[in-house]
Parts: C-alpha cells; structure tokens; sequence
C-alpha cells in the first residue's frame, strides 16, 4: 500500500488486534477488497496463529469528512437486534474514519443470481424477503432520518442535473421541465402515500453476502432511512445489476406481500393490486434517481464501470412509466427526447443500448 492512509489504518488495526485477539498473528499488510460509489475503501486484514477466531478482519476506511461511520454502527446494532445478519463491529475511531469489522468472505449474492434459473433465483431471494420483513418490523422507523418530499426531490434532480445535463448534455426547455415537474410530484406523493417502515435504501445483490454459515450478511446499510415500504423491494428485484421477466418479478412482489402482510397490519390492509402498483411507481423513483448516479460516477468520480449498467436501469424505467396513465406524456418525452441521445451518448462510450427487461 503506498498511500499513507491506508498505512495509518494498517497500524491501527495491528493496534486493535492486539488488545482483542493477543495470541494472533496478523499479516504484515493489508489487501484490498474493494471501493463502492461512496468514498469508503474496505480492506482484509488476514489474522494467523494457533485457534485464532477470527482468521480475518475487514478494515474500512471511512472519511469522516464524506461518511458517517456513527451511523453504520448504530445501524448495525439495530440490525443485529432485529435478527438481521450484520457484521458485528469490532472497534472504531470516528475521528479518524476506521472500523474494524467481521469478515462476511467474497460471496455476494449477485454471481449466484447470474448463474441462477428462475426457480434457483426463487430460493436465493427467500432469505433475503426474510431479511427484508426483519429489517421492516423490527427496526424502529421513528430512529432514522424521514426520507421525505426534499430527500426524494433531490435524489431525482440529479437525472437533469447529471443524466440529461452532464452524459447527455440535453438541456431541458421550459415545456420539458414543467413535464419532469409534474412527474415529479406524482412520484413524490405516490412514495410518500405508502406505509412508511425501516428502508436500507440500498438492498440489492451486491449488497447482500452468502456467508460460510448459510445465512445472508447485509451491508452498506450506513444510509438507512424512515421511507416506503416498497423501496428495499425495488432495489432488491428490479436490481441494476440483474434482470428477470416481468411475470417472474410480479410474482416474487405478491409472495414477498403475503409475507409481510402475515406480520403487518398495514401490509395488510394494502390489496396485492395496490402493493405492485405501489412497487411500481417506487421503482421509477429509484430509477431517475439511478441515472443521475452512474452519471455523476462517471463524470465526478471517474469510476466509469457503472455506465455498462445504464442500459438496464433506462429498460426498467420506461417500460413501467409507459403503463402509468398518470404519466403518459412524460413517458412519450422521454422517449422521443432522450432514449435516442442515451443510445449515441452511450455508444460513443462504447455501451449499447440495446437490452430487453426479459433478457436473462
């Protein structure tokens, strides 16, 4: 490791070792597991000697100035209490932006996905629904930040500011922006409508490890908020990463409701019919959202991987806007005004767009 960062976590770790395991043998350095979109970088710590428990430790290193590592560890411990497998926290320094936590190995969930049939599929997203549903009942929505009318305003402005305006480079006339307004608000109250529970807000199939145990790890969790109960679901089946048919996913959206609505009055008092179209709209939320976000990756951040996964999240968004009445004529802006600039822009950086909801 040659930036001194990562050396000062190194020494610092050794330092926690120490005091927690005496008898281990920790590795002279640290090795790398990887980035994501925020500023956090996590590494393996691997630990030797004789009955050694842990043999491995993950070191974060969380800039103080840009994550707020407080708030992982209380969500992690809120998680844990609900019977949410979270990795245990073995010590901090918030100052610094350091934590030292359990190891959950390299299995996520979404290579197993890949290679799965629906009926495969069927038994990996089990346990996470069971995940979900703890996540839902047992963490105290009341703890966590509201993900209200702003948030959600501003998570969708960065598809004009960095989708239309940056990759794009469409700037939207007035008749246009009256049209994104509207849809705006429709999608606002439509998420604000729903019965409002613990959301991870980021629970998809990278996000989610299958553990040596059997069980399924979540993490990056560090951004819970109080918001709709249909959002975690979204993120989960309609995952930017991996696509199944229309029919599949609605069928997973009306088991997952059944399951909720066994342990939820609310979930109960809302009809499968409502809770899909609930999911429906949450999803296009999302997805506007998304797209300014591999946008701004790429443009901001220089981690231009996420561009590939553009063509799939434009897939999801315009084949569920296209069935909404309520946004008939935003659906047709976007794709007489934007679908053929995404498909140029994309190629030009060598993307297609070409991709179909159903392709597996």
């Amino acid at each position: 490791m040659e930036d001194g960062r990562a050396q000062q976590l190194l020494a610092w770790a050794l330092e926690q070792v120490a005091g927690l395991w005496p008898h281990a043998l920790p590795a002279a350095q640290l090795s790398v597991v990887s980035g994501d979109a925020s500023f956090r970088r996590y590494f393996r710590l691997t630990l030797g000697g004789s009955l050694v428990q842990p043999t491995s430790l993950i070191c974060v290193d969380a800039p103080p100035a840009t994550e707020d590592s407080a708030a992982f560890i209380a969500l992690s411990q809120r998680l844990v209490s609900a019977g949410v497998r979270a990795p245990r926290v073995f010590a901090s320094d918030l100052g610094a932006g350091w934590m030292l936590l359990e190891d959950f190995g390299d299995s996520l969930l979404l290579p197993r996905l890949l290679a799965a049939d629906s009926d495969a599929a069927a038994a990996l997203y089990a346990p996470a629904f069971d995940a979900l549903v703890a996540l839902q009942l047992g963490v105290d929505a009341a703890a966590l930040p509201s993900f209200d009318a702003a948030k959600l305003r501003a998570e969708m402005q960065l598809f004009e500011d960095w989708f239309c305006k940056g990759l794009l480079g469409v700037t939207l006339d007035e008749p246009a922006r009256e049209l994104l307004a509207q849809a705006l608000d429709f999608l606002v109250a439509a998420a604000l409508a729903q019965p409002q529970v613990a959301v991870h807000r980021d629970f998809h199939s990278r996000n989610l490890m299958l553990l040596d145990d059997g069980e399924l790890g979540v993490i990056d969790f560090q951004d819970a908020v109080a918001g709709a109960y249909t959002y975690d679901l979204v993120s989960l089946l309609r995952d930017c990463y991996v696509s199944w048919p229309l029919t599949r996913v609605e069928a997973w959206v009306a088991e997952f409701h059944r399951r909720l609505a066994a342990q939820s009055r609310s979930a109960a008092a809302v009809s499968a019919a409502q809770f899909q179209r609930d999911f429906d709209l949450m999803g296009l939320q999302r997805h506007l959202k998304v797209l300014g976000i591999f946008a701004r990756l790429h443009l901001r951040d220089h981690k231009s991987a996420y561009l590939a996964d553009i063509p799939l999240v434009l897939t999801y968004f315009k084949s569920v806007a296209d069935r909404q009445p309520e946004l008939t004529e935003f659906a047709a802006w976007f794709t007489q005004a934007l679908m053929p600039r995404a498909k140029g822009a994309l190629a030009e950086l060598g993307v297609s767009l070409a991709i179909e909801e159903s392709a597996r």
